[in-house]
This record gives structure tokens, C-alpha cells and sequence, in this order.
């Protein structure tokens, strides 16, 4: 990648931290449940949306840098699965690890192979259990396999490739409801079909799908000519998700539910949300405005970097340890955030770099 191509990535870099800090502001809003007026928790109640971002800006991102390279032969695919599963597992596992050695907080829980592969996400008996935000982790990782896959479908025609989602989201659905009818699926295996479409790669393809169109695009003339029809896109394309996000809150009976659980809010979440992103990131790509001259500072590029970790330990065993030793009135937030750049730039940087050294040795 030339300085121009990652000069313009850097804003979507910054995004990450912002998408970060949604997730965490999303997860803490019970404290403010009772502060704060009905109409503003509503919107907050919905800022899960971050999640959505994380997932389009992976749809993005892959689409863009491999296209079809990992199909070009056997080893390239397994080089491209090995850099992906570098990229999430290690530090996953690290904290994972730390958690059930620590057996006052993990006890009983012994479900280690289902919590070490990231399958305890498909069972909704589990889905709390263990690093319990890592659930997007085993989402991330069913794109990362199907996507050189997902990316030829998207070249041939876009159709082609809805089509196949829309077979994959049947295939889930089926085999959640099958088991359920064989021997009542106690476990919850892809069941019931509000976790499926929530918490699965069968139930969330689309917010990958549209951050894939946005770099297939990019690619193209035609694709170049149409986006560049979209007059202010960092404007309209935030003010696109703002709005978006109001809808689907209005859609909130009150501040124990989402928006989403109606079918009207999971409509606007997985098919319209996800266009308002692309078109916004589109805008930090091409446009210069003070969003993206912030977005692309070097202290955001920081947080941006860093927001995994942050994703990571910004609740379940992390979060619980660190409050026991000291808890701030920010929830600790900025204390999570310390900790996060130590542990990017400690743990997870020169880790996935020693692993991209190992990988590229492959022959």
C-alpha cells in the first residue's frame, strides 16, 4: 500500500476509536438509566451500532487489499487465514487464558474448547459466558473464511452474492430450527432466531456485504463515477446515521430493550444503517473536513490502533479485575484506554508481527 492509499485509510483508522468508545458508552448507559431523559436513552440504548461499524470496516478493508488473491492457490489461502486468525486470536486467547486461570471469576465455567474456538458464540446458552463481547470475534471470523469467496461472487455480479447470503442466512435458520425440532436444541445452537440474527455471521452478512460494495466501487470506473455523484458524503452520510439511529430507537418500548428487537429496527439496522456508514467512510476517504483531519491525528490513529484491545477489555474479566483494584467515576475509561496502548504496543503489535514473520516464511 503506497503513503497515498494509507494516508487515506487514516480516518478510518480514527473510526475505530470512535466505534470503541460507542460500544463502551452502550455498555455502561445502566448506570445513567435513571439520569438521563427517556428520549436520550433511547438513542444511546442503540450505540451496539458501533459493532456495525467494526463489521462494515472489515467488509471494507478485505475487499479491498485481497479481492480474489487468497483463491489463487491453496497456500494462498492458508497464509491469508493464517494472517487473519494472527490477527484476533492471540491476545484473545491471552486474556481468555487469564480469565479461567483466575477460578474466582471463571468457577465452574469449563467449556473450554467451545470458549478457546470462539463456537460458544453460536450457542445462545453460552453467549454470555467467558469473554462475553467476543461473540463479534467468532461473526468476524466466519467473513474472514467466506470472504475471498464473497469477494468473486461481488465481481461477477452483486446479485450473485446477496443471493448466496441470503442461502446462508436460510441454512442457519434451518439448522438452528431443526435441531430444535429433533431434540428441542437446549443449548440454543443457532436458536432462537432473534439470537441468530443478532449474534451471527447467518444474521449480520449484510453490514460486511456493504462495506465489500463500497471497495468494489472503488475499484471500478463506473463504480468511481457513481460514488463521486454523492455530493458531501461525510455531511450526509453521518447525518444519514444519526438519523438512522433515532429511528431505530423510536422503535424502543422502553430502557430495558433495543429498537432492533422490533423487526421494523432490525430492517433499518442490517439494511440501511450499514449503507449510511459506507457512504460516511466514503466521505473520510475523499473529503477534507475537520472529521477527518480529527479522525486522522495522530492521537486518534492511536486509539484507533488500539481499540481491539479496548473492545476487548473494556468489559467482562479485564474490566471486573481492574475494578477491583480501582474504579474511577468515569467507569474507568480513561484508565481502560491507558491500558489498551500499553498492551498494543507491549502484547498485541510485536505478537501479530512475529506472526506475519512466521507466516510469510511459508513456502
Amino acid at each position: 500500500m503506497n503513503t497515498l492509499q494509507k494516508n487515506k485509510f487514516d480516518a478510518l483508522t480514527g473510526m475505530r476509536a470512535i466505534a470503541a468508545i460507542m460500544v463502551f458508552v452502550y455498555h455502561n448507559r445502566k448506570y445513567w438509566r435513571h439520569d438521563l431523559p427517556f428520549e436520550m436513552m433511547r438513542f444511546i440504548s442503540e450505540w451496539h451500532i458501533g459493532v456495525t461499524v467494526f463489521f462494515v470496516l472489515s467488509g471494507f478493508l478485505l475487499a479491498y487489499r485481497y479481492e480474489g488473491k487468497p483463491l489463487e492457490s491453496k497456500k494462498s489461502y492458508l497464509k491469508y487465514i493464517l494472517l487473519r486468525i494472527a490477527r484476533i486470536f492471540p491476545l484473545y486467547w491471552i486474556l481468555l487464558s487469564c480469565y479461567f486461570l483466575d477460578t474466582a471469576y471463571s468457577k465452574n465455567v469449563n467449556t473450554y474448547f467451545l470458549q478457546y474456538s470462539l463456537f460458544y458464540s453460536l450457542f445462545d446458552s453460552y453467549s454470555v459466558s467467558g469473554i462475553v463481547q467476543a461473540w463479534s470475534l467468532t461473526v468476524e471470523f466466519f467473513f474472514y473464511v467466506l470472504a475471498p469467496f464473497l469477494f468473486l461472487l461481488l465481481k461477477k455480479s452483486w446479485q450473485y452474492c446477496i443471493l448466496f447470503l441470503i442461502g446462508f442466512f436460510f441454512l442457519g435458520w434451518g439448522i438452528g430450527s431443526g435441531l430444535h425440532e429433533l431434540n428441542g436444541n437446549p443449548k440454543g445452537f443457532l436458536s432462537p432466531l432473534k439470537f441468530m440474527i443478532g449474534s451471527t455471521f447467518f444474521g449480520r452478512s449484510l453490514e460486511f456485504f456493504f462495506g465489500m460494495l463500497l471497495a468494489y466501487l472503488m475499484k471500478n470506473e463506473k463504480g468511481i463515477l457513481f460514488l463521486n455523484k454523492l455530493k458531501k458524503p461525510t455531511l450526509w452520510g453521518g447525518i444519514s446515521i444519526l438519523v438512522l439511529n433515532v429511528c431505530i430507537a423510536f422503535f424502543a418500548r422502553n430502557n430495558f430493550v433495543h429498537g432492533v428487537e422490533r423487526w421494523e429496527g432490525r430492517l433499518i439496522h442490517e439494511l440501511f444503517l450499514p449503507v449510511g456508514i459506507a457512504v460516511f467512510f466514503w466521505g473520510l476517504m475523499t473529503e477534507r473536513t475537520l472529521v477527518s483531519r480529527l479522525l486522522s491525528s495522530k492521537f486518534f490513529i492511536l486509539l484507533g490502533n488500539a481499540s481491539f484491545v479496548f473492545y476487548l477489555i473494556h468489559l467482562s474479566y479485564f474490566n471486573m479485575k481492574l475494578k477491583s483494584y480501582v474504579y474511577l467515576p468515569d467507569r474507568n475509561f480513561v484508565l481502560l484506554w491507558i491500558c489498551s496502548i500499553i498492551i498494543y504496543l507491549l502484547i498485541e503489535k510485536p505478537l501479530y508481527e512475529l506472526c506475519r514473520k512466521l507466516i510469510s516464511k511459508i513456502n
